[in-house]
């Protein structure tokens, strides 16, 4: 049904001027506004360490010090320096191109990690549980990867891989110059593309333009033009829009299962909930994986998604392994 369908989502969603609002910014606001809301929630019913009052300040510092810079950084790290055959000395050589965020670049892992460590930070500042904070936290962190990922949808980018036989297969422009199969198309869609807009190829100076150029031109006229669409299709693959995979496990399934669990346990040991949602998060994201066009070098025979969850899968059986004593304890 959806095989013919062209990706063309704008990732603006308002310009005015020279000021863009990105719905991937508003994604983000999005995961930090409910995240706030149903923590005061948890709060104000004792199901959470910290007080309604202090829900706002946390929610603040979990999104500057963890999910920004920890997500910033494990991309920098995971899929820049580890995955590159130049490591360190490409960030070295544009250390500035750390804070270029707006270019892409978030790591959900780094951005993990980075909450891990903020918690264990604040937790000691405020001298309550640090699982105790972290529970409450797992529970609502699915909501921002929901978001996240529809987010990553309307851009076109993390889509997923070639899908034969699926009905609801989508094809992303995005691949035109990133995956080697409808690379391999490029000439021939520019070529196809510029009959239907004019001046793809050429400047109004005369100028042959550059492949980059050319690129950025055929995604504005994707996404803006029928005609441009249908001139484009037949050069690119279906492919499985993993991203809305993604959304459906890691964030919403994922979040009905931690909240019911708070909801219906709430004297549960610290911890209990932060295990489930390493554990239950490591294998959504392994397995749809396995639908998601890898975008990092395979760590040898699988993605780099899915060999980072396996480290989640260990943190996992220790939180819970912790819950079981503290519940026998009590």
């Amino acid at each position: 049904m959806f095989a013919t369908y062209v990706h063309h989502f704008d990732p603006v969603a308002l310009k005015v001027g020279f000021l863009s609002l990105r719905w991937y910014g508003l994604a983000y606001l999005g995961g930090f506004a409910a995240g706030y809301f149903l923590l005061r929630y948890l709060a104000q019913r004792k199901m959470w360490v910290l007080k309604p009052e202090e829900t706002g300040d946390f929610i603040a510092a979990a999104a500057l010090f963890g999910v920004f810079i920890g997500g910033r950084l494990g991309y920098v790290l995971f899929y820049q320096v580890l995955d590159s055959n130049h490591g360190w000395q490409s960030v070295l050589r544009d250390p500035l191109g750390i804070l270029r965020v707006w270019e892409g670049g978030m790591a959900s892992h780094g951005g993990i990690l980075g909450l891990v460590i903020f918690t264990w930070v604040y937790a000691r500042r405020k001298k309550v549980s640090w699982t105790g904070l972290g529970d409450g936290l797992c529970v609502v962190a699915p909501v921002g990867l929901f978001f996240g990922r529809i987010a990553n949808f309307i851009n076109g980018e993390l889509y997923g891989r070639v899908a034969t036989g699926v009905s609801w297969a989508i094809k992303f422009p995005m691949a035109l110059r990133e995956n080697r199969i409808e690379a391999e198309n490029f000439g021939a869609a520019a070529n196809a593309v510029s009959k239907v807009v004019p001046g793809l190829m050429m400047s109004p100076d005369g100028r042959i333009k550059e492949n980059d150029e050319i690129f950025t031109g055929i995604l504005e006229a994707s996404r803006s033009s029928p005609e441009a669409r249908a001139a484009l299709e037949p050069y690119l693959e279906p492919r499985h829009p993993s991203q809305l995979y993604e959304a459906a496990l890691e964030g919403a399934l994922l979040f009905g299962i931690l909240w019911m669990v708070r909801i219906k346990f709430p004297k549960a040991p610290h911890g209990l909930l932060t295990g489930l949602f390493f554990g239950i998060y490591a294998m959504f994201r392994i397995f749809a994986e396995q639908f998601r066009e890898p975008d990092a070098a395979l760590v040898g025979s699988v993605t780099k998604g899915q060999f980072l969850s396996l480290f989640m899968i260990a943190f996992s059986a220790a939180f819970l392994i912790n819950a079981y004593r503290k519940g026998r304890q009590a």
